[in-house]
């Protein structure tokens, strides 16, 4: 096997790695797992057409893709903080703050749809 494709590869296997980790360890994002389970079930039994669920399908991953990203935040500014600090505090906050948005927006569009 070439180096390219070992890297491809490689790239893949860290990738599930990351989502794994955030299932594993990250509370909050098993929660928008559990949620995001019971709104594809409702959305199936209530039998909403495919542009709807397809709605639904990228506003669920566009909050889980925010958690995930506020975790990297997160445990970035862990990393680096060697004791309070205002900035990493207001860093950690507004990724948590992204999060809360795009959870708020998508239970918007749930009830819109």
């Amino acid at each position: 096997m070439n180096n390219k494709l070992k890297r491809l590869i490689n790239s893949f296997r860290y990738a599930f790695h990351g989502i794994g980790s955030c299932i594993r360890y990250e509370r909050n994002f098993r929660i928008h797992m559990v949620i995001a389970l019971y709104v594809i079930a409702a959305a199936v039994a209530m039998q909403v057409s495919r542009v709807e669920f397809c709605v639904l399908v990228l506003t669920i991953g566009n909050v889980l893709v925010m958690e995930m990203l506020n975790t990297a935040v997160e445990k970035t500014v862990d990393l680096s903080k060697t004791g309070i600090n205002h900035t990493a505090k207001i860093a950690k906050d507004v990724a948590a703050g992204a999060v809360l948005v795009s959870a708020i927006i998508s239970i918007v569009i749930g009830a819109a749809l």
